[in-house]
C-alpha cells in the first residue's frame, strides 16, 4: 500500500425505523457530502484501487454517493468495521494493501479518526494538526497518508466536506 484513505461517512438520520443503529440511513445531506468528498479526492489525484466499506447502511450510502467517482475501485464490504476500534481498521488497510497501491476505508467514528490521529502521531505531524484531527473528524471528512515501504504513515491530506445545510 502506497497511500490509505481514511472516510468517514456522511451524515445519518438520528434513528433507523427499526431502532438499531446499523440501520441509519445517510440524509440528503450526507448523500451530497460523500459524494462531494469523493470529488475533491478525485481532484487532489487520490483514487482509491481498494476499498473496504462496513456493512452498514449509512457507509453503504457513504460508498454508494462515491462510487461514481471511482469506477475502477474493487469494493469489498466487511461486517468487523462496522464500530471497528483503529487497531481493527489499520489491521484490514494493511491486509488489503499487499495487493493494492491505495486503499480507502469507509467507517465509522471513533476508529477512524483515532486511526488518523495514531498515523499523524507516527508521522510526526505538527501538533496544530493533530489537535484539529483530534477535535474534529465530521461526517463526510477524509484524511490522506503516505505510506513508505516500511510501513510509516506521512500526512498527505485531511479534508472536510463542504457544509451544505439544505
Amino acid at each position: 500500500m502506497d497511500r490509505l484513505i481514511l472516510f468517514r461517512h456522511g451524515k445519518a438520520e438520528p434513528h433507523a425505523r427499526s431502532g438499531e443503529d446499523f440501520d441509519r440511513t445517510l440524509t440528503p445531506r450526507g448523500e451530497r457530502e460523500s459524494r462531494a468528498m469523493a470529488e475533491i479526492l478525485a481532484d487532489m489525484g487520490f483514487a482509491p484501487d481498494v476499498v473496504l466499506v462496513s456493512t452498514s447502511a449509512r457507509t453503504r450510502g457513504t460508498w454508494a454517493a462515491a462510487e461514481p467517482v471511482f469506477p475502477q475501485a474493487r469494493v469489498t464490504f466487511e461486517d468487523e468495521l462496522y464500530h471497528a476500534e483503529s487497531g481493527v481498521v489499520r489491521q484490514y488497510a494493511e491486509r488489503a494493501g499487499r495487493s493494492a497501491g491505495t486503499v480507502m476505508m469507509v467507517g465509522h467514528n471513533p476508529g477512524l479518526q483515532e486511526l488518523a490521529v495514531e498515523m499523524l502521531l507516527e508521522g510526526a505531524c505538527a501538533p496544530s494538526l493533530v489537535s484539529r484531527a483530534r477535535n474534529q473528524f465530521p461526517t463526510a471528512a477524509a484524511a490522506v497518508f503516505l505510506i513508505d515501504a516500511a510501513g510509516r504513515p506521512s500526512y498527505d491530506g485531511l479534508f472536510f466536506p463542504p457544509r451544505d445545510h439544505r
